[in-house]
């Protein structure tokens, strides 16, 4: 009974020490604020909290084939091109001053819950940032990740919805969870990605 009391208490002890550990910042932990120049406590996952930017099918007369993804970045919108001059219009994040570009490639490659190696450049202007990162609901792609051409530029998700319609990524056009997870069932590898500044 004693032993059973004490072996009780010691796995009570070492519960709330690796509790407490865990409850120190690890790196998937935080995210980095630009504004602040500093690391800030990651807000929880978020899955199934929309864009404060609705997704909707619109007029879209072009050129360009059904399956085509133009980004406005000017506009912060993206647009899926389908049939009969319509496509379907969502909210993006862009790169912010000094990170946006123009361009056009194809989509060369689609994960689910993509790891993420930050590019050498960003981690010299961000020395904490981790070598490498998991996939999962912390990680800053998101829930999916399309890849454009040879290039590091992504489309991908982003837990963080209230940054849709901004200017805040190192160049890569991030959509919510839920948006990227409808654009990524509606694509194949080799669309068209036209980007415009």
């Amino acid at each position: 009974m004693i032993f059973a009391r004490h072996a009780t208490a010691v796995f009570v002890a070492l519960f709330i020490a690796l509790g407490l550990a865990g409850v120190g910042m690890a790196q998937g932990d935080r995210i980095w604020d630009q504004d602040e120049k500093r690391w800030i406590p990651r807000p929880e996952p978020i899955m199934g909290r929309g864009s404060p930017i609705r997704r909707e099918t619109v007029d879209y007369e072009t050129s360009y084939a059904p399956g085509t993804i133009i980004v406005d970045t000017s506009e912060r919108r993206l647009y899926l091109i389908l049939e009969d001059g319509k496509a379907l219009k969502y909210g993006v994040g862009v790169g912010r001053d000094g990170f946006t570009w123009s361009g056009t490639h194809r989509i060369t490659r689609k994960a689910e819950w993509p790891g993420w190696t930050p590019p050498p450049a960003m981690r010299r202007r961000q020395p904490d940032l981790p070598a490498y990162m998991e996939g999962g609901p912390m990680n800053p792609l998101g829930a999916r990740a399309l890849y454009i051409g040879s290039t590091l530029y992504r489309l991908h998700g982003t837990a963080e919805p209230w940054t849709i319609g901004q200017a805040v990524s190192s160049g890569c056009i991030r959509l919510t969870n839920d948006d990227i997870v409808d654009l990524y069932n509606r694509v194949e590898v080799g669309a068209l990605v036209v980007v415009r500044h």
